[in-house]
C-alpha cells in the first residue's frame, strides 16, 4: 500500500507565464557592412555553440570580431570614466545598424602572445605568481618573499636622509630599504649573455662622415649618424681604426650623456648600451626581417655562465621543496609538475596548491602538457598561444559570457581535435555562447547552429548563405556544404625519391638523438600530435641549410599603409614602368612617398583624435580616397592611372601587365604567383590590416615562392583555408614538385597527408613521450599498418 503523502510535499504549482527576462534568447545583427560585409542580418541563439563557416576572406572574421566582439567590448569600456577611456584603446563602432542581446565578449583570437624576451608560459598564465609564493612559503631555507624568486625583480638596496614635516617642525631622518629579488645579476633574469662583433657594427677603415657605422638606421644622413657625428667625442673624419682607446671607449660603451647637436638638447650613449636598449630587449623573432638579420649575423647568444641559463639569482635556487627547486620546477614538463604539486601534503598552502593544481591541469587537459612554465612565450605557435589564452576561462566561474574563438583547432593533430570540441561543448553547457570561426569537419559537426558566409572570398563574399543546422548545411548546397563530408582518396603511385636530405643526432627540445633521411624530389609530410618534435626537427636541423626555403606561421607585420603590392615588392616594378612611360620619377607613384596627397599624406583618410570617444575616420576631401596628388594620377600607364590600378584584383591585374603596353614582366611574375596561392580576388592596394589569417598565410607564401631555393619548407599551410581551398593547395605543392623542388611541409590536415608521396610520423606522444620517429614510408602503407595515432585517423578518414 503506498505511504500517504505527506502533509508537508508541495504541489508543483501551474507553469507560469514565462519571465519577460527569459525573452531575450538571441543576439540579432542586422545591416553589417565592416569590411566586405554586405548589409547582413543574422540571428544567433545564446547559451549555444555557433559555427561560422565559408571560404577565407568571406567575412567571418568582419562579421564575428569585427562587429558583435568589437562592439561588445565598445560598450563595456563605455561603462568606465571618461578619465579611464582615455587610456584605453578607443574602438570605433562597426558599420552596423542594429544590434541586440549582446553579452560580454571574451575573445580567444591566434594573435601571437607578447614576444617580450621576460614573457614566458609561467608569467602569462600566473602559474609563475603561484609557483613563486609556494616556494616564499614552503621553501628551506627561507629566502625571503615570493620577489626573492622572480627574475624580472633585481635584488636593490638603498639609503640615505628624507626630511619630513613634523609637529611644525622639519625633522630628517635616516632611512635605509632593501629589495630582495630573484634576478641573476649576470645576465639581468635574460637566461643568456651576448657577445657583439665589433666588426659588424663598424667598417673601421672608413670615418663616420663617411658612413663606418653598418646598423641599420645609423646612416649618415640619419638621425643616429648626426648624434654619433656631431657628438664631439670624437673627429667624425677620422678612420676609426686610428681613434684613440679613450674615443673607441665613448663610441662604443660611454654613459648617458646630455650633448647638443644642430642647437638641439640630446641624450648621447655608447653603441653598445643604445644596441641593449633598442634590439637586445626584444625577443629576435618579434624583430623587423632587416634587423632581425643584423641581430643573428652581429651577436652571439650564450646561456649565462653564472645561472645555467635559469634566470635566477643563486640564492632564488638554494631554497628548495622537497629537492625541487623553483628553476628545476619551472623547467618541469608541465604534467610531471602538476602530478609534483598533487603530492604536496600541506594544510597550510592548501588553497594555493588547489588553485596551481587546477591551472597545470588545465594545460594537460587542452593538450599542452607538454609544455614547460619556462618557455618563452614568443616561441609558441599560432595554435599554442591560443590554447594558452584559454588556460584563464576553463576554471571560471562567469556564466552568460560571450566566447569568441578563432579556428581553435589550427596546430591539432586529428587525435586532440576531438579534446578540443569538448572543451568548447563544455563552455557551452555552463550558460555561455560560443562562437566560432572555422574550418576543421569535426568541429563543425558539434555545433547547435551554423552561419556559412560567402559565396566567394573578398567582393565576391560577405552575404549569409546559409543559415541553420548541421544536417541542414549538407543538404544546403552551399560551397561548404559540397565539399563538408569530403574525404580524400590515397594516392593510386607515389614519385620515387631523387635523394635525400640526411639529418643526424638532431636533439632540439625533445627530440631523442633523432636520425632521419628526408626524401628530396617528392612530397614529404611531417605529422604526429602536438609538441611530438616535427618543428624541433625542421627549424633545428633542416632549416638554416644551403638551398633551403622556410615559410612558418610567423605573423606578416604591417600597418594600413602596407598592402600587397608593397608586401610582395610588386609595387616597384610597377611604379619603374609607370615613370619610365611618363618620363618622370618612380617616387611620384608612391603614396608613403612623393606622390602622396598633402591633405591625408597619402592615407587616403582623415584620422580625428576625440581623446577617450571613438576616433573618426572621414575619406580625404582633396583626393577622394585616393591617396595620390591629383597631378599624379594625370599619368597613365595602358589607360590607367596608378589609383585605378591599385583597385584592381589581382585577376585582373594579371592580363592587364601580361600583355599590351602595360606589359611588365617582373610585375607579371608576382601576380602569377598570388594567383596560384588562391588570392586572384584581393585588389592590390587593399590594407595588410584588413586581410584574414588565411589571406596573410598564402600572401606570404606568395612572396616565398619567387625566392631561390631546391627545398621549401611549409609550417602548416592549411591554416585559415577553407575545405574548397585545400585542393587548390594540394595543385600548387603538385607543381612545385613536379618542376624539380622538393618540398616538406609540417601538416595535421588528413588530405595532406593522403597527397604526401612519403610520410615521417613522429611521436609516439607530446613532450618527453614523443621525440621520436615511429613510422616512415608511403601513406598506404601508414594506413595499412595503424600503428601510430596519425595512422589510425588517416585510415578513418580515407574509408580504409
Amino acid at each position: 500500500m503506498s505511504a500517504a503523502p505527506s502533509q508537508n510535499a508541495q504541489t508543483p504549482a501551474p507553469s507560469a507565464a514565462p519571465h519577460v527576462a527569459d525573452g531575450h534568447g538571441l543576439i540579432r545583427v542586422q545591416g553589417a557592412r565592416e569590411n566586405n560585409l554586405r548589409d547582413i542580418s543574422v540571428e544567433l541563439p545564446k547559451r549555444r555553440l555557433t559555427v561560422f563557416t565559408g571560404v577565407s576572406g568571406s567575412g567571418k572574421s568582419s562579421l564575428v570580431f569585427g562587429t558583435i566582439a568589437a562592439e561588445s567590448q565598445r560598450l563595456i569600456n563605455e561603462t568606465y570614466s571618461a578619465f579611464l577611456q582615455g587610456f584605453m584603446p578607443t574602438l570605433a563602432r562597426p558599420e552596423v545598424d542594429v544590434l541586440d542581446g549582446l553579452t560580454t565578449a571574451i575573445i580567444v583570437d591566434q594573435e601571437r602572445m607578447g614576444a617580450n624576451a621576460r614573457s614566458t608560459v609561467g608569467t602569462a598564465t600566473d602559474a609563475d605568481a603561484m609557483l613563486r609564493i609556494l616556494f616564499s612559503r614552503l621553501g628551506q631555507p627561507h629566502i625571503g618573499s615570493p620577489k626573492a624568486f622572480s627574475f624580472n625583480v633585481a635584488s636593490i638596496s638603498g639609503a640615505g636622509a628624507v626630511t619630513m614635516e613634523r609637529g611644525g617642525r622639519t625633522v630628517k631622518e635616516r632611512r635605509s630599504f632593501t629589495v630582495t629579488g630573484g634576478m641573476c645579476p649576470r645576465c639581468e633574469g635574460m637566461g643568456t649573455v651576448n657577445d657583439v662583433d665589433l666588426s659588424q657594427l663598424y667598417d673601421s677603415a672608413k670615418s663616420l662622415n663617411e658612413g663606418a657605422l653598418t646598423i641599420p638606421g645609423y646612416s649618415v644622413d640619419g638621425w643616429y649618424g648626426r648624434i654619433f657625428g656631431g657628438s664631439g667625442f670624437f673627429d667624425p673624419d677620422k678612420p676609426i681604426r686610428d681613434f684613440t682607446e679613450r674615443e673607441l671607449h665613448d663610441l662604443l660603451h660611454k654613459e648617458p650623456t646630455k650633448i647638443k647637436v644642430d642647437n638641439v638638447n640630446l641624450t648621447y650613449e655608447g653603441l653598445i648600451p643604445r644596441l641593449q636598449k633598442s634590439f637586445l630587449s626584444k625577443d629576435v623573432n618579434a624583430l623587423q626581417p632587416h634587423i632581425r638579420a643584423f641581430v643573428e649575423r652581429a651577436v652571439t647568444f650564450t646561456a649565462c655562465p653564472e645561472c645555467g641559463g635559469t634566470r635566477l639569482s643563486e640564492a632564488a635556487r638554494s631554497s628548495r621543496i622537497g629537492g625541487i627547486n623553483i628553476a628545476e620546477a619551472g623547467a618541469m614538463q608541465i604534467s610531471d609538475l602538476a602530478a609534483w604539486v598533487r603530492e604536496l601534503d600541506e594544510p597550510s598552502v592548501a588553497p594555493l596548491l588547489t588553485a596551481l593544481g587546477e591551472t597545470l591541469d588545465s594545460f594537460v587537459e587542452i593538450g599542452l602538457g607538454y609544455l614547460s612554465l619556462n618557455r618563452p612565450s614568443g616561441t609558441l605557435s599560432g595554435g599554442e598561444a591560443q590554447r594558452t589564452k584559454m588556460i584563464r576561462h576553463l576554471g571560471s566561474s562567469l556564466t552568460d559570457v560571450t566566447y569568441v574563438f578563432d579556428e581553435p583547432t589550427i596546430g591539432l593533430h586529428p587525435h586532440d581535435i576531438q579534446r578540443m570540441n569538448t572543451l568548447l561543448l563544455r563552455l557551452r553547457d555552463k550558460g555561455n555562447t560560443v562562437l566560432v570561426v572555422e574550418h576543421k569537419p569535426e568541429t563543425i559537426a558539434i555545433a547547435d547552429h551554423v552561419v556559412d558566409l560567402g559565396p566567394g572570398a573578398g567582393a565576391a563574399g560577405g552575404t549569409v548563405c546559409y543559415e541553420g543546422t548541421v544536417e541542414g548545411l549538407r543538404t544546403a548546397g552551399t560551397l561548404t556544404g559540397r565539399h563538408l563530408d569530403d574525404r580524400a582518396t590515397l594516392k593510386p603511385s607515389v614519385r620515387t625519391p631523387s635523394g635525400v636530405l640526411e639529418v643526424r643526432g638532431a636533439d632540439t627540445h625533445n627530440l631523442r638523438s633523432v636520425d632521419v633521411d628526408i626524401p628530396l624530389g617528392v612530397l614529404t609530410v611531417l605529422t604526429g600530435v602536438a609538441g611530438s618534435g616535427k618543428s624541433s626537427l625542421v627549424s633545428g636541423s633542416v632549416v638554416g641549410r644551403e638551398d633551403v626555403v622556410s615559410i612558418d606561421q610567423g605573423a606578416i607585420r604591417g600597418s594600413r599603409r602596407s598592402n600587397p603590392a608593397t608586401y610582395t615588392g610588386l609595387l616597384d616594378p610597377i611604379r619603374k614602368a609607370f615613370a619610365k612611360a611618363n618620363g618622370v620619377k618612380p617616387a611620384l607613384f608612391s603614396a608613403n612617398s612623393e606622390g602622396a596627397c598633402p591633405a591625408c599624406n597619402g592615407a587616403g583618410v582623415v584620422y580625428t583624435d576625440l581623446a577617450m570617444m571613438a576616433g573618426v575616420a572621414t575619406t580625404c576631401e582633396e583626393c577622394g580616397g585616393r591617396r595620390f596628388q591629383a597631378s599624379v594620377l594625370e599619368y597613365t600607364l595602358g589607360g590607367r592611372n596608378i589609383a585605378e590600378v591599385l583597385a584592381m584584383p589581382v585577376e585582373e591585374a594579371e592580363p592587364f601587365f601580361g600583355t599590351g603596353e602595360a606589359r611588365t614582366p617582373a610585375a607579371h611574375a608576382v601576380l602569377d604567383r598570388l594567383a596560384d596561392v588562391g588570392l586572384g580576388y584581393l585588389s592590390l592596394g587593399q590594407p595588410l590590416t584588413t586581410l584574414s589569417g588565411g589571406e596573410r598565410q598564402r600572401l606570404k607564401l606568395a612572396t616565398h615562392l619567387g625566392r631561390k631555393g631546391g627545398v621549401y619548407v611549409l609550417d602548416e599551410p592549411t591554416t585559415g583555408l577553407h575545405l574548397a581551398d585545400v585542393q587548390q593547395l594540394l595543385g600548387l605543392l603538385d607543381r612545385l614538385v613536379d618542376s624539380g623542388k622538393s618540398v616538406i611541409v609540417i601538416e595535421h590536415h588528413q588530405a595532406v597527408m593522403a597527397h604526401a608521396d612519403r610520410i615521417i610520423d613522429l611521436g609516439p606522444g607530446a613532450g618527453h613521450d614523443g621525440g621520436r620517429i615511429v613510422f616512415e614510408g608511403t601513406p598506404a602503407e601508414l594506413v595499412a599498418a595503424r600503428s601510430t595515432l596519425t595512422g589510425e585517423h588517416l585510415a578513418a578518414y580515407v574509408g580504409a
